[in-house]
């Protein structure tokens, strides 16, 4: 995720209901269809911004401003720039394409609550006169969701997967930290936290499984 200062300056790096497939292929054809098409339209996107003069800048988020709470959404789908959307590409379609293995119903739960909580946290915190867009922090927040998931599940593929997931991408937490000017951490960090809560929010209940041995 990025933030464009209203100077013009810009700068940074870098969802589908419905049941589970009946059969690991139909799944995993499901994910990947749902991913190619979410980043298939954020390159669409971002060419309608090009040809329109950067018309789609407007909808990032300028932090604190009641009017711009409405652009949360759409911003996660904005970017400034090809090389800050190929930045992100590759990460989401990796990275959503595991959790959509779980079920597109699923995804689209924790893209929602990602999604929401990084365009929240960065109109609460992002500096004055600035224009927050991308998808890193919805990368982040799958990333965050996919580390924390086997944990709460108690699952030892979710665990293995995650373990995967942090020796590919772990070095992207270095992205929660305001180390680089321009570069949204805001966006990056409560992707993060938005992922983590998506874990227990969506995790399944320890209850739920104990209740099904004794039965």
């Amino acid at each position: 995720m990025a933030y464009r200062s209203r100077s013009g300056a810009s700068y940074g790096l870098g969802s589908v209901t419905g049941g589970v497939p009946g059969s690991r292929r139909e799944r995993a054809k499901g994910a990947a269809v749902v991913m190619v098409c979410w980043v298939a339209l954020l390159w669409v996107l971002e060419v309608i911004d090009v040809v329109t003069g950067h018309a789609l800048d407007t909808f990032g988020v300028s932090p604190r401003e009641i009017g711009e709470l409405r652009d949360v959404v759409p911003a996660a789908f904005l970017h400034f720039g090809f090389a800050h959307l190929a930045a992100n590409s590759v990460p989401l379609l990796v990275l959503g394409f595991l959790v959509a293995l779980s079920g597109l119903g699923r995804l689209f739960a924790v893209a929602t609550v990602i999604i929401l909580a990084s365009g929240l946290g960065v109109w609460v915190t992002a500096p004055e006169n600035s224009t927050t867009a991308g998808a890193s922090g919805v990368v982040f927040g799958l990333l965050g969701y996919l580390l924390v998931r086997g944990f709460v599940n108690r699952s030892v593929g979710d665990l293995l997967v995650g373990l995967l997931v942090g020796v590919v991408y772990g070095s992207f937490l270095w992205g929660v930290l305001p180390t680089a000017a321009g570069v949204s951490w805001q966006g990056h960090l409560f992707g993060l936290l938005g992922g983590v809560m998506a874990a227990f929010a969506f995790g399944r209940p320890s209850g739920v499984q104990r209740a099904g041995i004794r039965g």
